[in-house]
């Protein structure tokens, strides 16, 4: 019911009028979305390396049929590069294949994402491809290894450990040396696909990111689960992985105290920052996929205020059980894709 209801508002131009048209609502957003424009996402970039963390910028947009909008989303991207380099920020950007028109046709897709490479390579600018559901993660994979064929390798791609197959796909991009971001997963996806059980995802989830720490390049490391980062962590110290060979990443305005904790400890922090004038349909489907994400970014702000104190005290206890040493409940799997 409250899936179906997101989705209806998200696609409802009379509803995103009014909640977009609200203070409280406009406000909201931009704890999560920085802006509409370009000025909006170098401005986020440059407070968030102000604070000590690096960023990736990522504008809004997929499933792009249209030549025209394709072409427009890696001219956004391009000046998104120029913005970078000029003002000499820390940061590099996130790209779906989609948004640059995979769906319309692949020569079209080649030609267009070929601008941005092209720029990010005059820039010295890394450049990630994210994953969206499983009907696109083979031909994703296949995308990617096509342009690493071609000698890029200011590049790297996202794999997400609720897939079954994640497993068998890290060791194949450590085998190319590529850059992994390793993600819970977003979307709603079958039995016999995705693991459904949050514990097993978890498992998962530290598993592979072993791998990722012992044999890969530089990992992305994107939750904001604290057990999973608590497991990544024990990891990191059993086996001597040094704090500069990988970063935590998590999303813009989502549990920036821990993003904070972490930069204390001494590891690396990224922040991915989406911006654009779909912010709207982009919120309302985030949520919609998973609708126990409105609970987790109502925590969020919650941890983060006068509250958090008493939410501190709860973490004394080790990590991810109740004060009976059982399991915690499951968190969400709002990890960035």
């Amino acid at each position: 019911m409250i899936r179906r209801s997101l989705l209806f508002l998200s696609e409802s131009p009379s509803a995103k009028k009014v909640l977009t048209g609200t203070p409280l609502t406009r406000s909201a957003s931009r704890r999560f979305v920085p802006g509409e424009e370009v000025d909006d996402v170098i401005r986020a970039i440059r407070e968030a390396n102000e604070q000590g963390l690096t960023a990736t910028a990522n504008y809004l947009g997929e499933a792009v049929t249209n030549r025209e909008q394709a072409r427009a989303a890696a001219d956004t991207y391009i000046e998104i590069l120029g913005r970078i380099h000029a003002e000499g920020l820390d940061a590099n950007i996130s790209v779906k294949f989609t948004q640059m028109g995979q769906d319309i046709d692949e020569a079209f897709l080649r030609e267009n994402l070929g601008r941005v490479l092209e720029r990010g390579a005059e820039a010295d600018t890394f450049i990630r491809f994210d994953m969206e559901g499983s009907d696109y993660t083979q031909r994703t994979l296949d995308a990617f290894e096509e342009l690493w064929s071609d000698g890029w390798r200011n590049i790297g791609v996202v794999l997400q450990a609720y897939l079954k197959r994640t497993a068998g796909d890290v060791r194949r991009m450590n085998e190319l040396g590529a850059r992994v971001r390793i993600c819970k997963g977003a979307y709603a996806e079958p039995p016999e696909l995705a693991y459904q059980d949050m514990r097993r995802i978890r498992e998962n989830f530290v598993e592979v990111t072993g791998w990722l720490l012992s044999d890969g390049n530089y990992p992305g490391i994107a939750t904001h689960d604290e057990e999973i980062i608590d497991g990544v962590i024990q990891y990191v110290e059993s086996n001597i992985i040094d704090p500069e060979d990988f970063e935590f990443q998590m999303l813009y305005g989502v549990r920036r105290d821990l993003q904070e904790e972490l930069l204390a400890r001494g590891f690396n922090v990224r922040v991915y920052i989406p911006f654009g004038e779909k912010w709207y349909p982009y919120l309302m489907r985030r949520l919609a996929e998973r609708p126990e994400n409105v609970a987790f970014m109502v925590q969020s702000l919650v941890k983060e205020s006068p509250l958090g104190a008493i939410w501190g005290r709860k973490r004394e206890r080790p990590s991810g059980r109740k004060s009976d040493g059982r399991p915690a409940d499951d968190e969400t799997r709002s990890d960035h894709g």
